[in-house]
């Protein structure tokens, strides 16, 4: 099959271009895990919900690709919401595997990982779900947001400034990763 790729290879292919030559990753995830932290089960859930439905080999096709990029060795820091880590998404043995998962990614040396509470005063921040990708020098900085109609990526510097003040405002909030860990490992107990 030749010719131009699809939108879905598209997005696809400007994802790992940024991810190839990017300097750090930030992610504020607020339903789901982030993409980099899934496991092949829990992935496959997300994308069986998607809409449109793709069929069985779209599926596996992100799902490859997604473990593909799991292979990130720049300084990644997650900031993820308890709301995100209590969904069910599949059934209660791939939570409990993804939680168990996010506790062994949260040991590497490059990845933060950090928790936002459910009990957390004041924290009206907690509504947008972006990923911040530091390219080579700040002025190649992208945001990737996903959206219904697909990836949009984001690289004004005025916008770009939004997300910088967003993320530090969202890590201020959350817990310390020692404290993330622990809340993680009681989510996963409870399962």
């Amino acid at each position: 099959m030749g010719g131009v790729p699809g939108p879905a290879a598209t997005s696809f292919l400007d994802l790992s271009e940024l991810e190839h030559h990017a300097r750090f990753q930030r992610h504020v995830a607020i339903l789901y895990v982030p993409g980099l932290l899934q496991t092949e089960d829990y992935a496959r859930a997300v994308f069986s919900y998607r809409l449109p439905e793709l069929t069985d080999e779209e599926v596996e096709l992100r799902i490859r690709h997604r473990k593909a990029r799991q292979e990130i060795t720049i300084p990644y820091e997650a900031v993820i919401h308890e709301a995100a880590l209590r969904i069910r998404v599949g059934d209660r043995a791939t939570s409990r595997v993804q939680l168990t998962q996010l506790l062994e990614f949260s040991e590497a040396d490059h990845v933060t990982l950090r928790v936002i509470p459910f009990d957390l005063d004041g924290f009206a921040s907690a509504a947008s779900t972006m990923t911040y990708v530091g390219g080579p020098v700040p002025r190649l900085d992208t945001v990737v947001r996903d959206a219904p109609h697909g990836t949009v990526l984001i690289d004004s510097e005025a916008q770009l400034n939004t997300y910088r003040t967003a993320f530090r405002k969202v890590e201020s909030a959350s817990l310390k990763p020692e404290r993330s860990r622990d809340l993680i490992r009681k989510l996963a107990q409870e399962l």
